[in-house]
């Protein structure tokens, strides 16, 4: 006999198939004593399945049920596992591997007793804000904020841990309407000359921008910075690479997203960058290279028909001191490395102010003539460049047009794969030619050149009168700059030098020293970052496959007989000592008629119990429905004190206290859901269809949403 949900066997059933001494010995007595006594061991045994049932939750068969080896590892649960995976994928493993993929061992080239200094450059991160899509709904942009900075910080995170650089500089446009947010102090309105430049889509918002955001608005921007990139600086620890110095992260080059650009740059908004940030004009020395930061957004107002001395003071004052600012600076480093002490010391005397002699004060400045460091420039805005220069190959907007048959160099002009020389409110995607040459001549001594500000990879180098220095124009590594694998630059360098700042690396052929404009000091890698796009797409693509793989799944329920993975609801069991509606009673009275018959039916047979022959089997009307003890038994109402509960489709098994619970899936699959409402009615199969459908969507879905909200939010 094969079990169903629960054991449907009756204790008068088990009294009957399994006759026991007890029974033997009824059997044997007077029919009418017999019969007293078997009413009475059915009355106790009832008893017992309400006390047992009463110490045993509502809900053990239906978590019994749920927890079935057959239905954890059904579909729906398996669909689970896979978005699990599928999420740790797309929201942490991805930042991983690729930052993985890119480790100084795999690409470095220096020998094997070098101990070179670790880099790396981060452009236009650009933090999301009000600014940057104004007309888009409230959802979708707080949607695009939160991804932008959880992907921002994952692969700050991944790069810290995996790649732990010694330095690291920003490029510019660390916030996107910086320039926007108006300062406590000073006037940060337009002048009236810029009144039209403004693009259309942002005009309407301007007003709103300088009333609805400012000082406070910026400062919770900084620290969100701060969140992303200095919270996790040290998450890898504090120590740098051997043989270097320390660990330093520069944030101080401004973009036009920082600022504004040339003349359209207020001095209140520059103020408050610097202030927490720094000077955006500074020299470094940094693993034996001169670093030279330049603020080209402030030197672009030089060309301006305007008034913009006020603008250009600082970046000009710089300009005309960089060498000796390289020169001591480049000393400082030395003597650090000598272990010797360097400082101003001035005589003390007393002279007459009138023939003081100022021309010849005591400075740092080791003069003219010293060795010096190869200089690397660092600038938002790209030098110029003839129009048409291809980028080379890596750049993403457009690869290099192929040349025609024969031809081995690049094509030239290639307008697709260069940096558009255009500009408009704002911006300017290169710098004059003007003011590029003068600025490579001036700060001297030029052999690299790193840049920002066009959100794509650009590589070239550029002619003479800029020093033929191969120039880097480095890949945002925001999602939301319109590249669809963001990036930034590793710079790897190496440049061993005597006390003196002479180089001492060797050329390939072994022949001594050589000079340093013979000498390849620094080696760079461009690592791409995850395709967030991507991701997204793969999402949206398992979320189709999921909702087909249920939706037929649920289908083919009814049609091939699957084991269902929608559980069956509790059949309704009425437990109440007294009627509570107008069709118990009516139930109520069935169940007596029943009874009297089934008694006179009993009583018939009393002969035959008491020749010692087996008990006759219930009828199935006294055995599924509820007996009362004052009229089934002949009993007085005074020595009622609770109605008899109904026999449910469960009872515990004879001489048992506790639930038996005989799940069959075999007949669950053949009768189609019964009690599927808990009524006793067999469900048609658009209801097993909805109900599987339902269920199983339902518990792949709010898992799913569960365990990717607490990714997004922990970032």
């Amino acid at each position: 006999m094969a079990p169903s949900y629960y054991s449907t066997r009756s204790t008068h059933d088990h009294f009957v198939e399994s006759p026991s001494l007890l029974a033997r010995v009824i059997a044997g007595l007077p029919s009418g004593l017999g019969m007293q006594m078997q009413r009475l061991w059915e009355r106790n045994s009832y008893s017992s399945v309400a006390t047992s049932t009463s110490r045993v939750p509502r809900g053990l068969r239906h978590w019994t049920e749920r927890l079935h080896p057959r239905r954890l590892l059904s579909l729906p649960h398996l669909l689970i596992l896979v978005w699990l995976l599928v999420l740790l994928w797309g929201e942490r493993w991805v930042f991983e591997s690729s930052i993985k993929a890119c480790e100084w061992g795999r690409w470095e080239r220096w020998p094997k007793d070098a101990t070179p200094h670790h880099l790396v450059f981060l452009a236009d991160p650009q933090l999301i804000d009000p600014h940057s899509y104004p007309g888009r709904p409230w959802p979708l942009d707080k949607f695009t904020m939160l991804h932008t900075d959880n992907y921002l910080k994952r692969s700050h995170i991944s790069l810290q841990k995996k790649l732990h650089p010694d330095t690291v500089f920003f490029l510019g446009d660390l916030f996107d309407g910086g320039r926007e947010w108006t300062t406590a102090h000073g006037n940060t309105e337009d002048p009236l000359w810029a009144n039209g430049l403004r693009p259309a889509s942002e005009q309407a918002y301007a007003k709103t921008w300088k009333k609805k955001y400012g000082d406070d608005f910026w400062l919770r921007e900084y620290n969100r910075f701060g969140s992303i990139f200095d919270k996790f600086w040290n998450i890898a620890g504090s120590d740098a690479g051997p043989w270097q110095r320390g660990r330093k992260l520069i944030s101080s080059l401004p973009g036009n997203h920082d600022l504004g650009f040339g003349a359209n740059i207020k001095i209140p908004i520059r103020n408050r960058f610097e202030t927490y940030f720094g000077e955006g004009n500074r020299v470094d020395v940094v693993g034996n290279h001169t670093f030279v930061s330049v603020d080209s957004v402030s030197l672009s107002a030089a060309s301006s028909p305007h008034d913009t001395k006020e603008i250009t003071k600082p970046v000009e004052e710089f300009l005309s001191t960089v060498q000796a600012t390289k020169r001591k600076a480049v000393a400082r480093e030395l003597s650090f490395q000598a272990g010797e002490e360097r400082a101003l010391r001035l005589p003390h005397k007393v002279e007459e102010l009138e023939w003081a002699d100022f021309s010849k004060m005591p400075t740092l400045d080791p003069g003219e003539g010293k060795a010096e460091l190869p200089t690397i420039l660092l600038t938002h805005v790209p030098l110029y460049r003839e129009k048409g220069t291809p980028c080379g190959p890596k750049r993403e907007h457009w690869p290099p047009t192929t040349p025609p048959k024969g031809q081995t160099t690049p094509v030239f002009p290639d307008e697709r794969n260069a940096i558009s020389l255009t500009g408009g409110y704002q911006y300017q995607n290169v710098l004059s030619e003007e003011d590029s040459v003068r600025l490579v001549s001036t700060v001297g001594n030029v052999i690299r050149v790193f840049s920002g500000d066009d959100h794509d990879y650009c590589e070239i180098v550029h002619a003479e009168n800029k020093n033929n220095a191969r120039e880097i124009t480095v890949k945002s590594m925001s999602w939301a700059m319109g590249v669809r694998k963001p990036g930034f630059l590793m710079l790897s360098m190496w440049n061993p030098i005597d006390a003196s700042g002479q180089s001492l690396y060797s050329s390939p052929s072994g022949h001594g020293t050589v000079s340093q404009s013979q000498t390849t000091t620094t080696e760079s890698h461009l690592c791409l970052l995850p395709d967030q796009l991507a991701i997204f797409i793969r999402y949206l693509t398992l979320l189709i496959l999921t909702l087909l793989a249920l939706i037929v799944r649920a289908i083919l329920t009814p049609i091939m007989h699957l084991t269902p993975f929608a559980t069956t609801p509790f059949a309704e069991t009425d437990f109440s000592l007294l009627p509570t509606t107008k069709q118990d009673v009516k139930r109520r009275e069935e169940d007596n008629e029943g009874l009297r018959s089934s008694n006179s039916s009993n009583s018939s047979t009393s002969s035959t119990h008491s020749n010692g022959q087996n008990l006759a089997p219930r009828t199935a009307a006294s055995r599924t429905r509820s007996v009362s003890p004052a009229k089934g038994y002949g009993l007085p109402s005074s020595q009622v004190r609770f109605t008899t509960p109904p026999l449910a489709t469960s009872l515990p098994r004879y001489g048992e206290r506790t639930w038996v619970i005989e799940h069959d899936f075999s007949k669950d699959k053949a009768n189609g859901y019964t009690n599927l409402g808990g009524k006793g009615t067999k469900a048609t199969p658009l209801q097993v269809i909805w109900r599987e459908a339902s269920q199983s969507i339902w518990r792949v879905a709010w898992v799913t949403v569960l365990v990717y909200l607490y990714l997004v939010y922990y970032g």
